[in-house]
């Protein structure tokens, strides 16, 4: 997972640089949605941690028991709105810093595991689908399947039932979050793949990152100068723009990863 890590770090030095400090991470999605390091982008001081989850002690093959004996009716009492939240360390039941060994333990017999490849440039994913939807997906590098004992270091989520307290998710309008969060401001850096992420004055944690749309499939929110930079601002955004995906990331928190 260190090329996941070192992926994320330079985004969000990208960010540093354009939004004067800040920090958010950068994922890109699917075709319609993940990540920003340089915001998807990203709270505590502390390490995520799952506590309550106990932990698992396996050496399982990567593309081995990735799906779980999951019933339709199984996997939709699973999915309920205290288990959709997003907050700083996860979203849903999934926490960033926790193992894919323990969250396959506390989702066993709720969900399946079901391995994206590619899910967007430079990562795969592990979709965690309940109810024959997917919920969300687990990031980790193209290439480097993740084992049960590795790290979740990446989280993102283009299901609009996933909110986060305050009630913004994927699909949100831009101005409903603004109203949430304060003043936006959106930016984009060709560097990054021209995904275009949104921080707000009051950003509910550094560790979330609200990704919008692209430069390079013609989808960004907001209004820009003309002449396009290498890293391209603006506080100004179209009526129509809304949230695509939510990303989560554990950053400088994240426990080192199992020897191999």
């Amino acid at each position: 997972m260190d090329k996941l890590k070192l992926t994320l770090t330079a985004s969000f030095l990208i960010l540093l640089i354009g939004c004067g400090g800040n920090t958010t991470r950068s994922n890109q999605g699917t075709s319609s949605p993940p990540t920003n390091s340089s915001t998807t982008q990203g709270v505590d001081s502390s390490p995520h941690s799952s506590a309550t989850v106990p932990p698992v002690s396996t050496n399982t093959s990567p593309a081995e028991n990735l799906s779980s004996n999951t019933s339709p009716s199984m996997a939709n009492s699973a999915v309920s709105a205290g288990n959709q939240t997003i907050v700083a360390d996860g979203i849903g039941p999934a926490k960033v810093g926790m193992t894919l060994g323990q969250l396959k333990q506390l989702l066993k017999g709720k969900a399946e595991f079901k391995m994206k490849s590619p899910f967007m440039a430079n990562y795969d994913a592990i979709a965690i689908v309940q109810g024959g939807k997917e919920q969300y997906y687990i990031l980790y590098p193209t290439g480097a399947p993740m084992r049960d004992v590795d790290i979740i270091e990446a989280l993102v989520t283009d299901n609009p039932n996933y909110q986060t307290p305050e009630g913004i998710g994927p699909g949100t309008p831009l101005k409903q979050a603004q109203a949430a969060y304060g003043e936006p401001n959106l930016s984009y850096h060709q560097a990054n793949e021209s995904r275009e992420y949104v921080k707000f004055t009051k950003q509910p944690s550094k560790d979330i990152a609200f990704r919008l749309g692209a430069a390079n499939d013609g989808s960004l929110a907001g209004i820009y100068p003309a002449t396009q930079k290498e890293f391209n601002q603006t506080k100004e955004f179209k009526k129509t723009a809304t949230i695509r995906f939510v990303e989560v990331y554990c950053g400088q928190n994240c426990p080192p990863p199992a020897l191999p």
